[in-house]
């Protein structure tokens, strides 16, 4: 459970986006997005091996 304190005379915009900014760094959307479709362990390895040859391929072209 997020608690944000609010302080006298604080704005509701400024607490809301003070809400929004820590809901946002517990990743709960993201999970949730996550768990809408099941992926196989497999495949989700695959997904990772493919972004990580990406990455390193960008830092290859990058250094030569």
């Amino acid at each position: 459970m997020l608690i944000i304190p609010v302080k006298e005379g604080e704005s509701i915009e400024r607490s809301l986006k003070k809400f929004k900014r820590k809901f946002e760094k517990t990743g709960a959307m993201r999970d949730l997005r996550n768990r809408k479709q099941y992926v196989k362990p497999s495949v989700d390895r695959r997904k990772e091996l493919k972004k990580a040859r990406y990455i390193q391929g960008m830092r290859i072209e990058e250094e030569g």
